[in-house]
């Protein structure tokens, strides 16, 4: 039973779908299968895009992720070389970043009503942590990026 007393019913070979949207629910995102743990990052290229202490992102398979954009609203800046940070052109939720040459993306999690079973990876560029913004719930913190990814071709 759910929360609604309604029966759920499940299918055991079916993997987890989490469904989100920009604010104006034009851009939709989709993810299936498991979740990465989510990343917190406090550059501050990512602190200017949230308007807060840090960007919370899932990270994403291309496989597992898509996105729906029927009015073509998904729009781009490249703030750094080799990465792209897309948008919602009307609302101007930030929706996803991508680097160049490497496979995935980076969703933001503020998208998603629910991601039920994610677990918290730890907090990126912790070195460019805003001066008044206390990390303090104990995940691990990376002065940079976090440990195995991969930045670019050249790197």
């Amino acid at each position: 039973m759910n929360d609604y007393g309604d029966e759920e019913t499940t299918t055991a070979s079916a993997p987890p779908v989490y469904a989100g949207h920009c604010l104006c629910g034009a851009i939709r995102v989709c993810v299936r299968g498991p979740l990465a743990p989510l990343v917190y990052c406090h550059c501050a290229q990512c602190r200017r895009t949230a308007g807060a202490p840090f960007l919370a992102v899932l990270p994403v398979a291309e496989e597992a992720f898509t996105l729906e954009d029927p009015r073509r609203l998904l729009g781009e800046f490249r703030a750094s070389p080799g990465k792209v940070r897309c948008f919602c052109t009307r609302c101007g939720a930030p929706v996803l970043s991508r680097r160049d040459g490497v496979p995935g993306v980076r969703v933001r999690a503020g998208l998603f009503d629910d991601l039920a079973g994610v677990t918290h990876g730890g907090h990126i560029f912790a070195a460019s942590a805003a001066p008044w913004d206390d990390i303090t719930d104990g995940l691990p913190r990376y002065r940079e990026l976090e440990p195995g990814r991969v930045t670019g071709p050249t790197s």
